[in-house]
C-alpha cells in the first residue's frame, strides 16, 4: 500500500468517507485520493514525494499559482502580527477597498468565510430587503451547502446523484424555484404565478455542472425580468469572480446584478468569501440595518493579507494572454481526444474549461448528464497515472494559472495523447 492509502484508510475511520468535502473522496471516478503534503506554481506533491501537474487549482481560486511568494510573504508577515483579533483590522478596509474598486456592481461589501456563507447571507438579505420569501435558482447550479440550495444541485450533489440530502425540511425546500440554466421563458413563467419571488440567483458562467456559458440574452433577460417584477439579481461569482477578469463575469457580460457573492480567491486561497452589492441593499445589514448576520473570523487578518496581495498582483496580469494560452490547450485536447474516436464537447471561458464526453451542445444540466462518466473516470485515471491531476468528477472545471508554463502545457498534451479508450 501506498502512504495515501495508509492515511486513507485511517481517515476514514475518524472522518466521514475519509475526506472533508465529498468529491475528493474519488469515488465517482473509482479510485482513492492522492494527499498532498505540499503544493507550488502549477505543481502538487504527494505524500510519495511524486509531483502532480495540478488543473484544480484548489477548485479555482489558485489563479497566481501554489504558494505565490507575495501572497507567501504577506501572510507570514500577518502570522507575526497575530492570526485571529475578533476585531476590525486595518486589513479588512484595504481588502474592501480593493473589491469595491474592482467589481462593477459592488458598492459595499462584508467579509464572510466560505462561498456558502455568502451566498446564505445574499439570499437572507434580499429576502430582507424585498419582504417576499422565494428564490429562484437553476437545476445544475451549486451555491454551497445552504439548506435552500440543496435541491438539484450541482457539483458534489451531481457526482453522487442525490436529489436533495435527508435533514432538509420540506418547508425549507418549497421557498426554493427551480428553473433549467439558459431557459428564460420558465424563469417568466415562475413570475408570472409567483409574485413572492425574492431573488434569481445564478452562476453567471454555470461551472458546477462542468463548465456550462450562458446563452446570448440570458443574463440580459434575468436583469430585466427581476427589475421588472421588484425581487434582486445575485450573481454567484464564487468560481467566476476575478478568474473570468479582474471584474468578474459581471465586467466581461455587462450585467449589473444587485448582490454579487465571491469566495476564495479573493484570500489567496484562504478560507474567506463574501458578499456585496448596491448600497442601499447592503446598508440594511446590521449594524446598519435589521438584516442580522455575523462571524467570529470573518475579515481575519490573515485571510485580508493573503487577499490584498493576491488582487494586487491579479490588477497587473495579463488575463488575455492566459486566456489565449488556455484556448490553444484546451482545443487540443479535444482534438487528440476526438482522433482517439471519443465524442468530446469542449466549453472554455477565460482560464477554465470542461471536457464533456458526449456531442454536443451542452447549455444546461440535463445536457451535462449525458456525458460518459465511465468514460470520463477512464480518462482522469489514465491522465493521474501519468502526473496530472484533473478534477475528481465530470461535473466541474478544469483551472489553468498564471504559473501554468508551456512545458506544463507540452507535458499535458503528452499525457492525452497516452490516453487509451
Amino acid at each position: 500500500m501506498t502512504l495515501s492509502a495508509d492515511l486513507f484508510a485511517k481517515a476514514q475511520t475518524l472522518i466521514p468517507g475519509g475526506v472533508n468535502s465529498p468529491v475528493r473522496a474519488c469515488r465517482s471516478v473509482g479510485c482513492d485520493p492522492l494527499f498532498i503534503a505540499s503544493a507550488a506554481g502549477s505543481k502538487m506533491t504527494t505524500v510519495e514525494g511524486r509531483e502532480m501537474l495540478d488543473y484544480v487549482m484548489s477548485w479555482g481560486p489558485m489563479l497566481l499559482g501554489h504558494k505565490d511568494p507575495d501572497v507567501t510573504a504577506a501572510i507570514r508577515a500577518a502570522v507575526e502580527a497575530g492570526v485571529s483579533y475578533g476585531a476590525p483590522c486595518p486589513g479588512e478596509v484595504a481588502l474592501a477597498e480593493a473589491v469595491v474598486d474592482a467589481v462593477p456592481g459592488i458598492d459595499m461589501v462584508r467579509m464572510v468565510n466560505s462561498g456558502t456563507e455568502a451566498t446564505m447571507s445574499a439570499v437572507r438579505l434580499a429576502r430582507g430587503y424585498t419582504g417576499k420569501s422565494m428564490i429562484v435558482k437553476f437545476e445544475g447550479c451549486y451555491h454551497g451547502h445552504s439548506d435552500a440550495f440543496l435541491a438539484a444541485a450541482g457539483s458534489g450533489l451531481a457526482t453522487f446523484c442525490i436529489p436533495g440530502t435527508p435533514g432538509v425540511p420540506a418547508d425549507t425546500v418549497r421557498h426554493t424555484l427551480l428553473a433549467p440554466y439558459n431557459d428564460l421563458d420558465a424563469v417568466k413563467a415562475l413570475f408570472e404565478t409567483r409574485p413572492d419571488i425574492a431573488a434569481v440567483i445564478v452562476e453567471p458562467v454555470a461551472g458546477n455542472m462542468g463548465l456550462v456559458l450562458p446563452k446570448p440574452g440570458f443574463l440580459e433577460g434575468l436583469r430585466e425580468l427581476t427589475a421588472a417584477h421588484g425581487a434582486l439579481l445575485i450573481f454567484d461569482e464564487v468560481i467566476t469572480g476575478f478568474r473570468l477578469a479582474y471584474g468578474g463575469a459581471q465586467s466581461v457580460f455587462g450585467i449589473d446584478p444587485d448582490l454579487t457573492c465571491l469566495g476564495k480567491i479573493i484570500g489567496g486561497g484562504l478560507p474567506v468569501g463574501a458578499y456585496g452589492g448596491k448600497r442601499h441593499i447592503m446598508e440594511r445589514i446590521a449594524p446598519c440595518g435589521d438584516v442580522y448576520q455575523a462571524g467570529t473570523l470573518s475579515g481575519n487578518p490573515l485571510a485580508m493579507a493573503a487577499g490584498l496581495a493576491t488582487l494586487t498582483k491579479l490588477k497587473a496580469s495579463d488575463y488575455d494572454a492566459l486566456a489565449q494560452r488556455t484556448k490553444a490547450l484546451a482545443e487540443e485536447m479535444a482534438a487528440i481526444l476526438r482522433d482517439k474516436g471519443a465524442p468530446v464537447t469542449l466549453t472554455r471561458v477565460a482560464s477554465l474549461f470542461t471536457l464533456f464526453f458526449c456531442d454536443g451542445p451542452v447549455t444546461n444540466f440535463d445536457e451535462a448528464k449525458k456525458g460518459d462518466a465511465a468514460r470520463y473516470a477512464s480518462f482522469y485515471n489514465q491522465m493521474r497515472e501519468a502526473g496530472v491531476i484533473l478534477a475528481p468528477s465530470a461535473y466541474e472545471c478544469a483551472f489553468t494559472s498564471f504559473a501554468h508554463s508551456e512545458d506544463d502545457y507540452a507535458r499535458t498534451l503528452d499525457a492525452v495523447r497516452g490516453v487509451k479508450f
